[in-house]
């Protein structure tokens, strides 16, 4: 055997045949598979209805899997297909019950490393402990590095996650993260609404860049509302507005919401300075009990959000609008799959959706 221009030749014992085996094919002869594996799409509890979506989109079926859960509590996690070289994403998000989730995705990443996969992917949608990003008072976690290193040491080669609450979290990780934003199919299903003469409104300073974000895409101003929260507690109260929103359509913007307070709160100021009707969007719908009848009560007049979080069900007569992000997820995974830039996904300016 001898190396001659980058190739490794090998002489048979056959004198006129002469087998060239280029570097990118390992000890075997021929390839076998592509590159990075035959894709697999896979799903935990959390988000069963997503994952189907998303494989549908791919043209992918989904592979087989197996959740128990005994009576003592603990969860078992089984992958009912070989998965060998194959290069896995496992759709499985943190939200309600969230240590459940988020304990089962671990699980889930640890099955397919042990069971040989090639590379596996955390798809996780909606990952509720990005909230805790800071240590911003005396003798507390940070919870989302914690989480992070869970995730490194469970044998996550990749993560895919969508709208955090702090994207610096992505440097928490020492794999790569790629990070999607729902606000281009928000966006698309505001436009089929015919809502004209658009201000974006944040409600605190800390979603300025996002609302901004949203504002670029709709080609309308922005304005910010000026939040208090007195403690741990799920509500918040808006003292003041900063912009013009007399006369205006008004689309409050947020990455999450669960009791609902701080979208009903900013509605009604923005009411009390003079705008006609009021929509919100959130990325994610983390809605605690009676949440869905605040909304209905409230000066919203709808509230879009996306399908990240299982179950959410909503009835025609509902004010909540549910987007699906199967499609954003599915061309990410297509993207990451075929080795292509994901930023792609996100072309920037008015008139430009996804």
């Amino acid at each position: 055997m001898w190396s001659r221009t980058g190739f490794a030749m090998l002489r048979c014992s056959f004198p006129s045949r002469l087998i060239v085996i280029t570097p990118h094919t390992g000890p075997r002869l021929f390839p076998f598979q592509a590159p990075q594996g035959d894709l697999a799409i896979l799903h935990g509890t959390a988000n069963p209805r997503l994952a189907a979506e998303i494989a549908a989109e791919l043209g992918t079926p989904l592979t087989p899997t197996e959740t128990l859960t005994f009576s003592d509590g603990n969860v078992f996690t089984r992958i009912l297909e070989n998965v060998r070289g194959k290069d896995c994403y496992i759709v499985q998000g943190v939200h309600h019950p969230v240590n459940d989730n988020f304990v089962e995705l671990l699980f889930w990443i640890d099955a397919l490393k042990r069971a040989s996969a090639q590379n596996v992917t955390a798809v996780i949608p909606y990952f509720s402990y990005a909230k805790g990003d800071k240590k911003d008072e005396p003798r507390v976690s940070i919870r989302a590095r914690v989480c992070a290193d869970a995730i490194e040491a469970a044998g996550a080669d990749r993560c895919l996650m969508m709208d955090l609450h702090s994207p610096q979290i992505q440097g928490f990780f020492r794999v790569p993260v790629d990070h999607l934003y729902g606000r281009y199919v928000i966006c698309n299903a505001v436009r089929k609404h015919g809502i004209d003469d658009v201000v974006v409104c944040a409600p605190d300073v800390g979603f300025a860049k996002g609302a901004a974000a949203y504002a670029k895409i709709l080609n309308a101003p922005v304005v910010i509302g000026n939040k208090h929260r007195k403690d741990h507690s799920e509500s918040a109260e808006i003292f003041e507005v900063i912009g013009e929103v007399d006369g205006k359509n008004a689309l409050i913007v947020d990455d999450f919401t669960i009791s609902g307070g701080t979208l009903i709160s900013m509605a009604n100021a923005l009411k009390q300075r003079g705008a006609k009707s009021i929509y919100a969007a959130v990325s994610h719908a983390a809605l605690a009990p009676g949440t869905v009848e605040k909304i209905q009560d409230s000066l919203i007049s709808r509230l879009f959000v996306t399908d990240t979080i299982e179950p959410i069900t909503c009835d025609p007569k509902s004010k909540i609008e549910i987007v699906s992000v199967a499609n954003l997820f599915a061309s990410a995974i297509r993207s990451i799959h075929d080795r292509t830039s994901v930023s792609m996904l996100f072309p920037e300016g008015p008139g430009k959706p996804f």
